[in-house]
């Protein structure tokens, strides 16, 4: 086999690895997650936050009511204010049965995101919307439980001096919570809602 060929092949052989990596790790629309054995979506696990009451939280916590779950930062100057309104908007479309339902924001800001900042921050959406902040370490193990993409940005021109660079997907959790499915950017909030009346059905 000639140097050119071997050549050839080395690079295809890199290129499918790249492409299996982004599939793991950047998943974009419903239904491109991978699957567990069992045929479970490798998507979410234990968590140890902090609520923006000040108390510590678990994943076991919220078991019983499904959970809506967005990371972002209270410094998110569109994307997260965008999507958290998507969730309070197909939540109020839900009505009653929202009841059944834990919308959470979960930070990836720890510096700045305090309890009281992500308080006041999640006032402004769904009553029912829940902060969750935590050290770098439990925030670093959240994200990875669910797939999250997330980085600081240095931005010096600004007054914040930085910015996070993120993954920007709703997740919707069962009762358990297992995964069930996800949204990306933008979804409409008839679309959410109509998916969290389908999960409550069958809950």
């Amino acid at each position: 086999m000639s140097r050119l060929t071997l050549f050839l092949v080395a690079i295809a052989g890199l290129a499918i690895a790249t492409a299996g990596i982004m599939y793991v790790t950047l998943p974009a629309d419903e239904g491109d997650y991978p699957e567990r054995s069992s045929g479970a979506a490798l998507i979410g696990g234990p968590f140890e936050l902090v609520m923006q009451d000040g108390s510590t939280v678990t994943n076991e916590t919220f078991k019983g009511e499904l959970m809506l779950i967005y990371f972002g930062f209270t410094f998110c100057p569109d994307v997260c204010p965008t999507e958290l309104q998507i969730m309070s908007n197909a939540l109020d479309l839900v009505g009653d049965d929202a009841e059944q339902v834990r919308p959470i924001l979960i930070s990836i800001d720890p510096e700045r995101d305090t309890v009281e900042a992500m308080a006041q921050y999640v006032s402004h959406f769904h009553p029912r919307m829940t902060g969750l902040t935590g050290t770098a370490e439990q925030i670093a193990a959240a994200a990875g439980a669910y797939r999250v993409y997330y980085e600081r940005v240095e931005d010096p021109a600004s007054n914040a001096a930085y910015t996070m660079d993120h993954s920007s997907i709703v997740y919707l959790m069962d009762k358990e919570g297992q995964f069930i499915t996800h949204f990306g950017p933008g979804t409409k909030p008839e679309k959410m809602a109509e998916t969290i009346r389908g999960a409550l059905d069958k809950s």
